[in-house]
């Protein structure tokens, strides 16, 4: 697991600049907050709302970033001042919450500003539970949330614009549908579900952290879109929040809110968050664990009690969660699966069909944008073939088939890459051969997404002499019709998401 994150490939450090421009991001706000005169429950609030606005929102566009950032305190403020008007009201509370909820995981129908605006929305509640905000406060945290996402802001926007040198990247829409069959609808009704569990079973564990529990719940829907995806994301929360707890013990409560040291931590906890977010949902809990104690300890309330029973009420949270998606309107890993597959496999032909016009010199012909659509979609396939790779998944033959389609279509990937960094090139020209490669891709890909069991032929070619666009193509040919064997069984039925 620690080879997984800090071996994992990070292209033009991506990661990296994510979590660097986090910590200088977040940190401004606290400093913004500070010089404002707020209270430390009004910095960490303002830390809060700066960490989300610089980690949820993820629209394919700098101006679409922009638009998403300006709308989070429209819909968190409301949230937020309902939280605290009902403090005192715990029925209408609860309810309240629930609500929030499920609409949270509803907006994801709407694409990643749905995701961000439903993300934001919660955490306010959440927040005001974490701090026991009530109406007196809502002046200063309203405050502290404007100048933390104005702060989050002039970093993204002004200071550190890395994404305007860079294609836009499209992030994958959930699996549509309508009515129930709508993955969001589902998860919806899945979420309020598991969430009511969650806050029931977390009362009775304790009466003033209690949301903890539905705080478990609420972050293992998140970027979920079946039940086995959500089941390992449960498992590696929990494993997550174990390791952070033991580090919470040698680290966290020795500095006991000391100011110095638990800034330091803080922003170490910060990018860790940001950095292994990507790569490792276990670490970034971790990371999460660690920083909630040392926000604990700030507040001068952190104990190994304390640790304990935010152990408990994550475990209540993530079994909340687990029942809510074995029994309530289950989402089979088999369809979320196969319709990811498809659509990377959809996206691999129109990178190869606007790379060859490239290389056939039509002017406005761009694969790059589409390359970064296909990252995002294989990392989608990636989250959804999660559950049948994991080492406690019993079914070895699945399991092993489920690994080949990965390695294949990374192997698409890497030909796609190089095939695209041939057609950047001024001095490439056009093949004769092109043409007839790509149709036969095209053939390929049809062949796979429509169910059409017939052998897919790869061309024989010479191994030296032929132009690099050619070869990066035959060997997307080849993964492609390797593709066809674990995909399907001999009936025609996807076989990788059963």
């Amino acid at each position: 697991m620690l080879k997984r994150v800090f071996v994992a490939p990070d292209p033009g450090r991506a990661r990296l600049r994510f979590a660097a421009r986090a910590v200088l991001g977040i940190g401004l706000a606290v400093v913004v907050c500070g010089v404002a005169g707020h209270s430390l429950p009004g910095a960490v609030t303002g830390g809060l709302a700066a960490l989300l606005a610089l980690f949820t929102v993820a629209d394919a566009t700098v101006r679409g970033q922009a638009v998403t950032t300006a709308l989070l305190p429209v819909v968190g403020l409301p949230v937020l001042a309902a939280a605290a008007e009902l403090h005192d009201h715990p029925v209408l509370r609860d309810v309240t919450f629930l609500a929030v909820v499920g609409a949270g995981v509803y907006a994801r129908r709407w694409g990643p500003r749905g995701h961000s605006l439903g993300v934001f929305a919660f955490m306010m509640f959440f927040i005001a539970q974490f701090l026991h905000a009530g109406p007196h406060q809502l002046p200063e945290l309203y405050a502290a949330v404007l100048l933390s996402v104005l702060s989050a802001a002039a970093v993204r926007f002004g200071l550190w614009c890395y994404e305007r040198r860079l294609p836009p990247a499209a992030v994958p829409a959930p699996p549509g549908g309508s009515g129930l069959a709508r993955v969001t609808t589902r998860q919806a009704v899945q979420a309020m579900a598991g969430g009511g569990f969650a806050l029931v079973a977390g009362q009775l564990v304790s009466g003033q952290r209690w949301y903890w529990a539905v705080g478990a719940t609420w972050w293992v829907f998140v970027n979920t879109a079946s039940r086995g995806e959500t089941l390992v994301r449960g498992f590696r929360r929990v494993a997550g929040t174990v390791i952070g707890i033991g580090l919470g013990l040698l680290i966290a409560v020795p500095v006991h809110g000391a100011p110095v040291p638990t800034a330091v931590l803080v922003a170490v906890c910060v990018f860790g968050i940001f950095y292994t977010a990507a790569v490792s949902y276990t670490w970034m809990m971790l990371c999460v664990t660690l920083l909630a104690e040392l926000l604990y300890g700030l507040l001068g309330v952190l104990s190994p009690g304390l640790l304990a029973l935010r152990l408990t009420e994550t475990g209540v949270g993530a079994l909340g969660a687990a029942l809510a998606v074995l029994f309530v309107l289950p989402v089979t890993t088999h369809a979320v699966t196969d319709a990811w597959i498809q659509r990377a496999l959809r996206c691999v032909h129109a990178c190869t069909a606007e790379a060859a016009a490239r290389l056939a010199g039509t002017p406005d012909a761009d694969p790059t944008p589409r390359v970064a659509e296909l990252e995002a979609l294989l990392g989608r396939v990636r989250l959804s073939v999660a559950p049948l790779v994991h080492p406690l998944n019993p079914m070895r033959g699945r399991k092993q088939r489920a690994r080949t389609v990965l390695a294949l279509l990374d192997d698409c990937a890497r030909e796609i890459r190089g095939l695209v960094a041939v057609a950047a090139d001024p001095e490439a020209s056009h093949d004769a051969r092109l043409a007839a490669a790509c149709w036969r891709v095209q053939a390929a890909v049809e062949a796979l997404t429509e169910g059409e069991m017939r052998e897919l032929a790869v061309s024989a070619h010479p191994p030296v002499t032929e132009p690099a666009a050619l070869a990066h193509l035959h060997g997307l040919e080849r993964a492609l019709a390797e593709l066809a064997t674990p995909l399907r069984t001999p009936s025609g039925s996807p076989l990788v998401g059963a």
